[in-house]
């Protein structure tokens, strides 16, 4: 199988379902010839024209807002929100409106939009492009909400989400981008609501989304050294949530570590923390949960106080030795 990045699955899979379906567009603010302001929609507008990828003006409003009614006339469109941060901007459209037609209307309207955004820290943008909200999405109801860590899953996961018919936030990690992973050349999908145990262990469970997934991963190389066996669940969703896969892995394991990019408190890491103690899983604990998340500030510019500000792969290290050695 072919290795491809992250970028590039998504790219391939927007090209495949534009061209296969015609009630599929993109539209956002730079994706034509620019590309897009990470390059996610290069040479699209060339290969599928104007009318398929819609350049549009700098208002995050007005876009959502379009895309919005193109859904509510049976178009699918797929809008590009140049940073997750932006997603404030266009609140009223995506919260009160994406989120809530099909259930005010009875189901007799429906709004199949995909939101791209990238968000995370880690590239430098400072505290106004670097934030993590997906927490403020999941909260709401009637929209769902996707993290995916590889590109592989991000291929699968984006054609699920395109063909749902509700409102669904794709959020992508800046730092993924470049990642590489094998991705089939054919169209697939992964279905939303489903985890991946992205690691077999034995001794705790750490449930990680998106740019943590991969530091889980790392952490659980050093701690086989030190004979700890760390199994590392994706959710890949937030909502829908695979409770069950993580709820069993507990089970094996009697432990739990949640890590996520968002600042802790109020983060999406509380949600899976509590459906661990409020669950079956609760009688086969040996340890509290522990909950790892960004510290309460506004993410730095200066590139050493970004790192502090969200789990690193030591931190992450340490909070597992706090329920497995501790609690052992």
């Amino acid at each position: 199988m072919r290795e491809i990045t992250y970028a590039e699955a998504i790219n391939e899979v927007m090209c495949q379902e534009i061209e296969a379906n015609e009630d599929v567009f993109i539209l956002g603010e730079d994706i034509g010839i620019y590309g897009g302001a990470f390059g996610l929609t290069r040479g699209m507008i060339e290969k599928l024209g104007p009318e398929k990828v819609l350049n549009t003006p700098i208002s995050e409003q007005a876009i959502t807002g379009v895309a919005i009614g193109a859904a509510l006339m049976g178009m699918r469109p797929i809008l590009e929100l140049q940073f997750s941060d932006f997603v404030t901007v266009a609140m009223d459209q995506i919260v009160n409106q994406a989120a809530k037609i099909r259930y005010m209307y009875g189901g007799k309207g429906k709004v199949p939009i995909v939101i791209r955004t990238p968000g995370g820290s880690g590239a430098g943008f400072a505290a106004q492009h670097s934030q993590s909200l997906e927490a403020w999405m999941a909260h709401i109801p009637g929209l769902k909400v996707v993290q995916p860590s590889t590109a592989y899953d991000a291929k699968g996961l984006f054609r699920a989400a395109l063909e749902d018919d509700n409102p669904v936030i794709f959020y992508e990690h800046k730092l993924l981008y470049g990642m590489k992973d094998d991705v089939p050349e054919e169209s697939y999908v992964i279905p939303l609501g489903k985890a991946d145990i992205k690691r077999e262990g034995k001794d705790v469970t750490v449930v990680a989304t998106s740019i943590m997934v991969h530091r889980a991963l790392q952490a659980a190389e050093e701690l086989e050294k030190e004979g700890i066996s760390v199994e590392v669940i994706d959710p890949r969703t937030l909502v829908p949530l695979d409770i069950e896969t993580i709820v069993e892995s507990v089970k094996k394991t009697g432990r739990a570590v949640v890590v996520y990019e968002a600042v802790q408190r109020g983060g999406y890491g509380a949600e899976i923390a509590s459906v661990i103690n409020e669950g079956e899983a609760f009688d086969y604990l040996d340890a509290p949960v522990v909950r790892l998340g960004g510290k309460a500030v506004p993410i730095p510019y200066n590139p050493t106080l970004e790192k502090k500000a969200v789990p690193q792969v030591e931190d992450i290290i340490n909070a597992i030795k706090s329920t497995v050695v501790t609690y052992a």
